[in-house]
């Protein structure tokens, strides 16, 4: 009976189909169909849909305006082999998130398609970009700042955050009706017999914390780049226009992230060395003096780039100014950076002291192993050589980029 029943469990991330649709043609062409990275917020931590065989949902948008076609397809389903089972409410849950208005017919689906061409990407334009693409040659991207007061981007942006759900780990939907978030958009420009027509590609969501007494402090909360257009730079372009948007406003203290993931932290150093990499107190004949004052505050003043993320870029722009076969200049660049990472382990060691003053022997043997001297040398060797092979990758595809 269980092996039987095992044949209804579906894997939700290969179930779940989805398309960004620009021409009638897309719907049944398989090629244009991508996955979710992750269901476990909507279908639980399993990612299993139990109660069907064959299971299809699908999940189309329409590239621009993002107008919805969702589909539930299967080719069997639990009750038609077991009266007292229940299959899982697919539909139900798929609803709970998707804003009302899509339709569930392929071809008032296909019929929505010929109003794109009415479509307009939202709020101001900020930057102009080209990719070059073997099949289709110079492609045109537009990056635009939007406010939530802008006619129509409510109603889209409920749409698009449905994309969170599918492709960021601990994604949530944010109150879009506060007005300190600012909204960071963007589009392909593309044509359709003869029309120009627009894309979405991705997007970013930015909180403006106060800070006392008269500045704020812009935090980015979400970004994403939809799965069709990744890996091509389109990350790197919204997050430099939008540090430069931020750095023109005389209020703004420094920008930051809220939790960000390792590839946004990654993508950050990115953008932030090219952004540094021309200042003056950067220049290669000061960095092997150290991290300094003025290096700091050039990168706040100019840049709106707090220290630590400072210190980081120093750390990458004197790797790349290092001859590193040269065993002295080697070794200083590496106490350099050991220096930083012991932070945490010098508070460990601080944290051990007033342990010794205050816990039995017993107690404390629990703790010691935690602690121990070598196993901390080991662990900052091993986190030096993760961060110089992450510092490497960066200086090789600013090089590539040049």
């Amino acid at each position: 009976m269980e092996k039987k029943l095992a044949e209804y469990k579906c894997d939700t991330n290969e179930a779940i189909c989805m398309k960004l649709v620009r021409f009638p043609e897309d719907v049944e062409d398989d090629s244009t169909t991508f996955h979710p990275e992750f269901s476990h917020q909507v279908y639980g931590d399993d990612e299993v849909a139990f109660g069907y065989k064959g299971l299809q949902i699908q999940l189309f948008y329409t590239a621009g305006n993002l107008s919805t076609l969702f589909k539930v397809k299967y080719s069997s389903k639990v009750t038609e082999t077991f009266d007292c089972v229940e299959p899982d409410d697919i539909e139900g849950k798929i609803r709970e998130i998707i804003p009302a208005g899509f339709t569930c017919n392929s071809d008032d689906f296909i019929s929505l398609l010929e109003k794109e061409a009415n479509f307009q990407p939202f709020g101001t334009l900020l930057h102009t970009y080209t990719v070059h693409s073997e099949d289709a040659g110079e492609l045109t991207y537009q990056i635009h700042k939007v406010d939530v007061n802008c006619a129509g981007f409510h109603d889209y942006h409920k749409r698009l955050q449905t994309f969170l759900m599918w492709f960021i780990e601990t994604a949530s939907f944010i109150d879009a009706d506060d007005d300190r978030w600012d909204f960071f958009l963007v589009f392909e420009k593309y044509n359709k017999d003869g029309e120009t027509l627009y894309a979405t590609v991705g997007y970013m969501t930015v909180y403006n914390y106060y800070v006392y007494p008269d500045k704020t402090r812009p935090r980015v909360s979400q970004m994403l780049i939809l799965p069709p257009f990744q890996g091509e730079g389109h990350g790197a372009q919204l997050l430099e226009a939008v540090h430069r948007f931020y750095c023109s406003l005389p209020k703004v203290q420094d920008i930051t992230a809220e939790d960000p993931s390792e590839s946004y932290v990654k993508l950050r150093d990115y953008v932030l060395v090219k952004l540094c990499q021309g200042l003056p107190s950067f220049t290669a004949d000061k960095l092997p003096l150290g991290f300094s004052a003025d290096m700091a505050k050039e990168a706040q003043d100019k840049l709106k780039i707090n220290k630590k993320h400072a210190r980081r870029v120093y750390e990458i722009l004197r790797l790349r100014a290092t001859d590193m076969s040269d065993e002295d200049k080697a070794r200083e660049y590496r106490l350099e950076v050991k220096k930083r990472l012991f932070g945490p382990y010098r508070k460990n060691q601080r944290e051990m002291a007033k342990m010794k003053k205050c816990l039995r022997p017993e107690e404390l043997l629990s703790h010691v192993d935690q602690m121990d001297t070598q196993t901390q040398h080991e662990e900052l060797e091993k986190s030096y050589q993760v961060v110089v092979e992450d510092y490497r990758r960066i200086i090789e595809r600013i090089a590539t980029h040049a």
